[in-house]
């Protein structure tokens, strides 16, 4: 519900910039691993909000970009050459410089299939009202057949109408690791930009909106506008920052890119409580001991 508000607020401040009261085309590039932020712009747009298109700016766990360009959505376990230099997972998952977008099958995509099964298979309309009960249990039948394809055999295709459907909304960018580090060092080093410093996510999101922009010249689509959303801060991601800007004059982390809230905070006491296994009872009881040290219970 909070990140409907970016798309609004984003939406009415490009808006109040145009002349003649002009409304704008706006195609919002959302860096995204488990869909919520970008389930918002989705639900922003059924709320009323005039939105042209949403872009997926996926890391190389594209699992997201690869359903919206062929409608299968299955889960990609690594090759051994894939996996070369990196830590993956055995479902497929690969350990890149944007940490928080490492994921396959996201929790928040499953709700936007159901939307998606809806329109397309039980036949509503999102310009319609309240579906009814038996049209919702339709929709829910058809996304855990698909779900159930998906983790029994590790894939999933949707009808060639519920892709025509998520494409009429979304369009969808892979960006590589190394892609990643060339945007962090091109925003870093280029005017108008310069210096500011990307965090590996959004530089996922401004390499896709970059490369979206010259699409678009190449087609004459000149009144479309880009708006890319801006997702971590760089300070919790020095390794991937470092990597793009350590070489670069007056790149300085600990002076420029570090909050100073956070400067000797490693030093800082650490305070841990271990339990003793996982059992529901011990963390409850060890939190109402905590609770009452500190007057609280």
């Amino acid at each position: 519900m909070a990140q409907i508000v970016y798309y609004f607020s984003s939406y009415f401040a490009l808006a109040s910039k145009l002349p003649g009261g002009q409304t704008p085309t706006i195609r919002f590039v959302v860096p995204t691993g488990n869909f919520g932020d970008i389930l918002a712009r989705y639900f922003a747009k059924r709320m009323g909000l005039s939105i042209d298109r949403l872009v997926i700016a996926t890391n190389e766990n594209d699992i997201l970009d690869r359903f919206v360009k062929s409608g299968r959505y299955e889960k990609h376990p690594l090759s051994s050459s894939e996996a070369d230099g990196v830590k993956a997972h055995p479902g497929g998952v690969k350990e890149t410089l944007a940490p928080a977008m490492d994921i396959l099958v996201s929790s928040n995509f499953e709700r936007l299939l159901w939307y998606l099964a809806l329109e397309s298979v039980a036949g509503v309309p999102q310009s319609n009202g309240e579906p009814t009960k038996q049209q919702k249990g339709t929709a829910g039948k058809v996304v855990l057949k698909w779900m159930v394809s998906l983790k029994t055999v590790g894939t999933a295709v949707v009808p060639d109408d519920v892709l025509a459907t998520t494409r009429r909304d979304f369009a969808s960018e892979r960006v590589s690791d190394q892609q990643t580090v060339e945007t962090i060092k091109h925003v870093y080093t280029t005017p108008p930009s310069a210096p500011y410093v990307l965090d590996p996510h959004s530089a996922i999101g401004v390499a896709a909106a970059m490369r979206l922009v010259e699409k678009a010249k190449q087609v004459e689509e000149k009144d479309v506008h880009f708006v890319s959303l801006s997702t971590a801060h760089p300070a919790k991601f020095s390794h991937a920052v470092d990597l793009a800007l350590k070489e670069e004059t007056g790149y300085d982390f600990e002076a420029t890119v570090r909050p100073r809230e956070f400067v000797g905070l490693e030093q800082r006491e650490k305070r841990v409580r271990v339990i003793e296994r996982a059992d529901s009872e011990l963390v409850r009881a060890a939190v109402e001991e905590m609770l009452a040290a500190e007057g609280k219970v």
